[in-house]
């Protein structure tokens, strides 16, 4: 299922800043001057997706989720 091609949000507002999903994946994620999620791509695919379910998995405040496409 790596394979597949995922949709990405995330939700700024739920967003407690404590970055996993940025130490899992700087290219997909990344964190605005105040700690909070911004996502660098709303998409993944290929090797990217198991980084991207990894980064939603590991997020303590569940501001990220995946969107099978």
């Amino acid at each position: 299922m790596s394979g597949a091609a995922v949709r990405i949000t995330g939700d700024p507002s739920v967003c407690t800043g404590a970055g996993q999903c940025v130490l899992t994946d700087p290219a997909m994620f990344a964190q605005d001057d105040r700690g909070v999620v911004e996502l660098r791509t709303h998409r993944a695919e290929g090797a990217r997706v198991p980084r991207a379910r990894e980064a939603v998995f590991l997020c303590p405040s569940g501001a990220l989720s995946i969107v099978e496409d």
